[in-house]
């Protein structure tokens, strides 16, 4: 079991990593752009790195390991947030995982309340669905954060629920969505065929 990261003090300038996939076409094979964007706080990009998985595949926590881990920005991160769990389609990211093999906390965040049924039975649609659906359940507990007067969405793994909401408000310089995920899906989408 993975413990919790202690943050004593947050600093203003925290080093995180924001995460979002780029557009694809539903329903087809090949693969789609990842996006990582490197953020001081929610006020001044650091850096961006990137890498590709495969459309409804099951490689997303293997790809994003190790573009995080290969990342010359690696040892100045402190957290990493991911556009929701799913990438690419139902590509899941085994948010756990990622934790253990990063040695970094993660939060999964979203502006909708994930539908777990239609997740589900979307799930069967696929190969390996049961692998896909524990790594949707593994994920944890879906928390409802207030930030900045709108309700957003988040799973955790190995960071508490506080510091969880005092890191969310400290990078949400312009939005509810803290900067570091809003410029991932600005470049992502940007980049993309």
């Amino acid at each position: 079991m993975n413990s919790q990261k202690a943050f004593r003090v947050i600093k203003p300038e925290i080093r995180v990593l924001g995460i979002d996939d780029g557009k694809f076409t539903p329903h087809t094979q090949g693969s789609v752009i990842v996006v990582g964007v490197v953020f001081r706080g929610g006020y001044s990009i650091d850096g961006v790195m990137h890498t590709t998985i495969a459309i409804d595949g099951l490689d997303a926590t293997e790809k994003l390991t190790s573009m995080i881990n290969a990342s010359p920005h690696c040892k100045q991160l402190r957290l990493v947030m991911l556009n929701g769990i799913t990438f690419a389609g139902f590509n899941v990211v085994d948010i756990k995982k990622l934790n253990v093999a990063t040695k970094l906390p993660v939060l999964a965040l979203t502006h909708e309340k994930p539908d777990l049924n239609g997740i589900h039975e979307a799930l069967k649609n696929l190969p390996n669905a049961e692998e896909r659906w524990t790594m949707v359940l593994e994920a944890g507990e879906i928390h409802e954060v207030i930030n900045k007067g709108t309700k957003i969405y988040v799973e955790t793994a190995g960071i508490s629920l506080a510091d969880t909401q005092k890191i969310i408000a400290l990078t949400s310089s312009r939005s509810s969505m803290p900067e570091p995920l809003r410029v991932a899906h600005l470049i992502a989408s940007g980049v993309s065929p």
